[in-house]
């Protein structure tokens, strides 16, 4: 797990959340705060998962080469919030490989629901939920296999009222399983347990 970038959205207290649960799964984690890793492909290839929380960063074309090599070889990735959807603005193919690019969150922390729309092992047994925080409005890719979504009213930005935006989806890259939630702006985000459960669950099942 990598975590760094902007502060704003602590990196550092969110990965230790699923850090710890990973754990708890008998996973052995590593966790680095610096992209150098991306760098030794060996490395990266032997590995299970890849998870990163890594917001308004940069990345080096070799970085960015060896990390989607190695999930589309087969290796897992998996991500929330601006620390993947919001990571390297000026790399397509790495948002391509993600799903989704962060575009705004209207109206900034605000209370919004999160709808459960396909029955799948990740969000089974799960409901509706509220959430008081971010509401990520995105470009999305149409392949994605969305599991949740949120519909925007409209409240701050009336031209985008009734728009209903993927949340949680998973996608493939190559041979490699994609996992992304728009939740957890901060770490307090996941003290929702519907937030934490998906994330977690996308966790186990993007890991190889």
């Amino acid at each position: 797990m990598t975590w760094g970038g902007w502060d704003g959205h602590e990196p550092k207290q969110t990965v230790e959340i699923f850090a710890s649960l990973l754990q708890e799964h008998k996973y052995e984690v590593d966790v680095r705060d610096t992209l150098e890793v991306y760098e030794d492909l060996t490395t990266l290839q032997g590995y299970d998962l890849i998870s990163q929380c890594w917001t308004m960063g940069s990345i080096t074309n070799e970085q960015e080469e060896n990390l989607l090599a190695t999930i589309e070889s087969g290796v897992g990735f998996a991500g929330w919030h601006g620390g993947s959807g919001d990571s390297f603005r000026n790399n397509p193919t790495y948002q391509f490989m993600v799903g989704g690019q962060w575009v705004a969150h209207p109206g900034n922390i605000i209370d919004y629901t999160v709808n459960i729309i396909k029955d799948d092992p990740i969000t089974t047994g799960l409901e509706d939920f509220a959430m008081k925080s971010e509401q990520y409005y995105m470009h999305v890719d149409p392949s994605n296999d969305v599991l949740a979504t949120t519909t925007f009213s409209g409240a701050y930005t009336p031209w985008v009222d009734g728009v209903v935006m993927p949340v949680v989806w998973k996608r493939h890259w190559g041979k490699g399983r994609v996992f992304y939630s728009s939740l957890g702006h901060l770490a307090k985000d996941f003290d929702v347990p519907e937030a934490k459960e998906i994330m977690k669950r996308g966790l186990l099942w993007a890991s190889r």
